[in-house]
């Protein structure tokens, strides 16, 4: 393949030699698509074939490369039998095995009393050396392209190293003359390099592997920079869109007044702003940040008051049904003794009323719709939409966000809810182009969740401290970490661990993990939901936002497998209600460094 063009780095990656149909879906899998999503997929190890060893100083169980004679060929009649090539060199005999390979292919690449390369991984069976399907098997004239030390990418089924490297080094060693957006000086001021120097020299050296290097952080500048560029455009946008006010409404200040608790200093300021934007002339575009249980949600209800008092629907989207229906049934409550129609939309919901629901939004008679991502499809028409507010933001994609908001036009304002802490700079890099509220302060009922931390091998010692909680009427979560890319692992993993725990408390535990469709899950969430099972095993992060207020014990196995902010929402699950709230990070021994700093800084937030 010739790169000659700058834009060849946004072709489909099916352009490349060797790329057909199947693998093209394997790619897919780990999100590579484009040609530029092959520069930006960055190696995180590498293997090191590039010395031979001698067979009389092979290492078992490491990736090692030899140099040796073809001696024999076996191809057995049986069925299912490995083929076995005999090799050897001064030092000693190896048997290189197959599975499943074609005869033709094997003679080929393995030439009788011709000296070769093969680069695998080493095992000992019955006394021998042996490479099984080995990675590498070359010429010694083309020795030069197996003894290297070779980049290690996260790949998945289907890919294996040697199937990816034909296709990443075709676009690394060929990368077309991208001109550089930055000025020498600039450059220079920062340590950076020019950005086709940077690319290559992340793909050749360790630098990928440390974040902390001058080429990892120019990539990382130019993913911010470049985010904020669009940011700022976009805010330019919305700032000159003009709409029609909406004003304070007497609903929602009767509605503060009759609530059984009273707002938080945090929460009144937070409201105050929004209010402010929807009196305005111009649209809000807001997102409101809040810590798990902070009261984003009442804060949303209170601003839906004012824009139908002003004449407007509302509408307000959640990722998934269950959590859907808890917004549902407490605007139900809070919209109790008010005329306000309100309606819930899902893709479950039958034939017959989904219909009704459609034509009463187009002839105005729902003044709030409350329902998941079914609430965007194009055959959901308003008669005046005044505020799309979407819960747990970052479970929908912007095109989404962006296609709810566009059916009320410019008179719609937006309101994004977020409970994933995010520092202020980086809050700037994501929410560049919008104004950013902060609840700070939790309800006063709610107590600091206790987060206590106990290595795996002391496991034995929670089983009582388990059934107190239960015997109190508390609920437990326990969540194993997610396997990437096999639902069976996925599944393998949970069952054991809930087969564990059922042992000890029969009929008192559900299961949740990766294979379960939508609707099992949802199924699962309803009966703890209910209380009629006490314990929820999960491999899947609980979904965020749901509220489980009889939860208060949430053990959290492998902890350091988990990020700082899925630790933060994980705690997040338990102590809502007005009981003590505990988190238990279980951890196997020898812990990284950074492992420790997780598990330490959530013990002290």
């Amino acid at each position: 393949m010739n790169l000659l063009k700058k834009d060849i780095i946004f072709n489909d990656v099916k352009k490349l030699k060797g790329v057909g149909k199947q693998l093209s879906k394997y790619l897919k899998n780990r999100k590579i698509e484009k040609v530029k999503d092959i520069l930006l997929n960055l190696p995180y190890s590498e293997t090191d074939r590039s010395k031979i060893v001698s067979l009389n100083k092979l290492e078992v169980g490491k990736i090692q490369t030899i140099q040796v004679v073809v001696k024999k060929l076996n191809f057995p009649r049986i069925r299912n039998l490995p083929n076995k090539i005999i090799c050897e060199d001064k030092t000693g005999k190896i048997e290189i095995t197959y599975f499943n390979s074609r005869e033709g292919y094997l003679r080929k690449i393995f030439p009788i009393n011709e000296w070769i390369i093969i680069s695998g991984k080493i095992s000992f069976f019955n006394k021998k050396y042996q490479i099984t399907n080995p990675d590498y098997v070359t010429s010694i004239d083309k020795e030069k392209y197996v003894k290297q030390i070779i980049p290690k990418y996260s790949l998945t089924k289907g890919i294996n190293e040697k199937k990816y490297r034909v296709i990443s080094e075709q676009v690394i060693n060929n990368l077309p003359d991208v001109e550089e957006w930055y000025d020498n000086d600039f450059l220079k001021k920062n340590n950076f390099l020019k950005w086709n120097e940077n690319i290559i020299a992340l793909h050749k050296t360790k630098d990928s592997q440390d974040n902390l290097s001058k080429t990892y952080k120019r990539l990382v500048f130019d993913e911010i920079f470049a985010n904020f560029l669009v940011l700022s455009e976009n805010r330019k946008k919305i700032k000159i869109m003009k709409k029609n006010k909406f004003f304070e409404s007497i609903k929602s200040n009767k509605i503060l007044k009759s609530l059984s608790f009273e707002l938080t200093k945090s929460q009144k300021n937070v409201l105050n702003e929004i209010n402010l934007d929807l009196k305005s002339d111009t649209r809000m575009f807001r997102v409101v940040q809040g810590d798990v249980g902070s009261g984003k949600t009442i804060i949303s209800l209170l601003a839906i008051a004012n824009v139908i008092e002003s004449k407007y629907q509302c509408a307000l989207m959640a990722p998934t049904e269950i959590l859907a229906k808890q917004h549902f049934d407490l605007a139900k409550k809070i919209f109790f003794n008010t005329k306000i129609r309100i309606e819930f939309l899902t893709g479950k919901t039958e034939i017959k009323k989904r219909k009704k629901i459609i034509n009463d939004l187009k002839n105005g008679n729902v003044d709030i719709i409350i329902g998941t991502h079914s609430l965007f499809q194009k055959k959901i028409d308003f008669k005046n939409l005044g505020l799309a507010i979407v819960d747990e933001q970052h479970k929908f994609g912007v095109k989404q966000r962006s296609d709810l908001a566009k059916k009320g036009g410019n008179n719609c304002d937006v309101l994004l809810m977020s409970a994933t802490p995010i520092p202020r700079t980086m809050m700037m890099s994501l929410y560049g182009d919008m104004d950013i509220s902060k609840i700070t302060e939790k309800p006063a009922k709610r107590k600091k969740i206790i987060t206590l931390s106990k290595p795996e091998k002391k496991i034995n010692e929670l089983w009582s401290f388990i059934k107190k909680q239960i015997n109190m009427d508390n609920q437990v979560f326990w969540v194993c970490p997610l396997i990437e890319e096999s639902s069976f692992l996925d599944y393998s993993s949970a069952k054991k661990k809930f087969d564990v725990i059922n042992k000890r408390f029969p009929n008192k535990v559900g299961l949740i993990h990766g294979a379960l469709d939508k609707i099992e899950k949802e199924k699962v969430l309803n009966k703890f939901l209910k209380k009629e099972i006490f314990i929820l095993v999960s491999t899947t992060v609980i979904e965020v936002g749901i509220d489980f207020p009889n939860a208060n014990l949430i053990i959290i196995e492998n902890a350091n497998k988990f990020g700082l902010a899925q630790l933060h929402q994980l705690r997040g699950r338990v102590g809502r209600g007005g009981k003590q709230g505990v988190c238990i990070l279980l951890f196997k021994e020898g812990l990284s460094k950074n492992a420790i700093k997780r598990i330490k800084t959530l013990k002290k937030i």
